[in-house]
């Protein structure tokens, strides 16, 4: 079976991840990481493909499925709001800054 070969999975198994990378994709995520995540997940949820024989049976562990909001935001939230808006003060002059040298670049 080649890499990337996905005969392995159950009809069920290719409909969440399918259902999985439409959610990564509402977010931004790009079509091949989209993917390429989703199909993480599955793996990590049911231990890969299960048509053949071994690991039939085994339960289902949907600890991964749930993380995904949980996981980031606690460094974020741990820092002082004067922090964070410096940060994003930052940032907005670092945005402008790259505008204004972009238009510099294409009047020449």
């Amino acid at each position: 079976m080649p890499r990337g070969d996905k005969s392995a999975y159950t009809d069920k198994q290719k409909r969440q991840a399918e259902h999985i990378e439409e959610g990564y994709e509402d977010q931004g995520v790009s079509q091949d990481e989209a993917e390429r995540r989703a199909w993480a997940t599955v793996n990590a949820m049911t231990g890969g493909g299960k048509k053949s024989g071994s690991g039939r049976g085994k339960p289902v562990n949907k600890a991964p499925a749930k993380k995904g909001g949980r996981k980031g935001g606690a460094a974020a939230a741990k820092r002082s709001k004067t922090a964070k808006s410096a940060s994003a003060k930052k940032a907005a002059k670092t945005q402008a800054a790259k505008k204004t040298s972009k238009k510099k670049s294409t009047k020449r």
